[in-house]
């Protein structure tokens, strides 16, 4: 499967991972809903309908990546699956 596919598939509520990627149980998941505490330790709600409050979230085996990049060749490449 493309990115492209595996893009298509996070924005319909699924996990998706490479094939290639070294680390088991790492994939990447639609995160909705996002807040962050601001340097005054002040919750902002990120409930904005024109920019969004979305982002790619990447689950590793150290915790989440909230807005993780693809790179050039995770773009590229078609090694992409469905986490079941």
């Amino acid at each position: 499967m493309d990115f492209g596919k595996a893009l298509e598939a996070i924005k319909n509520g699924k996990k998706a991972k490479r094939k290639g990627w070294n680390g088991k149980e790492q994939y990447i998941e639609l995160a909705k809903n996002i807040s962050y505490q601001s340097a005054s330790g002040e919750i902002v709600n990120c409930n904005h309908e024109n920019i969004g409050n979305k982002a790619i979230a990447f689950v590793g085996t150290s915790g989440v990546q909230m807005g993780w990049l693809a790179s050039q060749a995770d773009m590229l490449a078609d090694d992409w699956e469905i986490v079941e």
